[in-house]
C-alpha cells in the first residue's frame, strides 16, 4: 500500500491533529476528503467538506455531519475505495 499523505488540522483552540488522507473527491463543486486517524489498520474515518473562502491560501474543512449529505458523499467513496468498508455509527 502506498504511503497516505498526512495533513495537520489546528482546531481553535485545541491541540493540532494529524490525519492521513485515504481519498478525495468533488461533488457538486464542493470538494470532500476521507480521512483517518490511523495509517494502518481499521481507524475512525471522518469525511470533511472543504468550506474554504475562494482565494484564500489555507483549506478549512468542516466535518459533514448532516444524514443525507453524509450518506451520499459516503456512497461515492464507497465506491471509489472498493476494499475499504465505511461503517456508520450513532452518535
Amino acid at each position: 500500500m502506498a504511503e497516505l499523505e498526512k495533513i495537520t488540522f489546528h482546531p481553535e483552540g485545541e491541540d493540532p491533529v494529524d490525519f492521513f488522507v485515504l481519498e478525495q473527491t468533488k461533488i457538486g463543486g464542493v470538494e470532500y476528503i476521507l480521512v483517518t486517524d490511523f495509517e494502518d489498520g481499521d481507524g475512525e474515518a471522518l469525511i470533511l467538506k472543504d468550506i474554504s473562502e475562494n482565494g484564500g491560501e489555507e483549506r478549512v474543512y468542516a466535518i459533514v455531519s448532516e444524514d443525507g449529505e453524509l450518506n451520499a458523499v459516503a456512497e461515492v467513496f464507497q465506491s471509489l475505495l472498493e476494499d475499504v468498508e465505511l461503517v456508520g455509527h450513532d452518535s
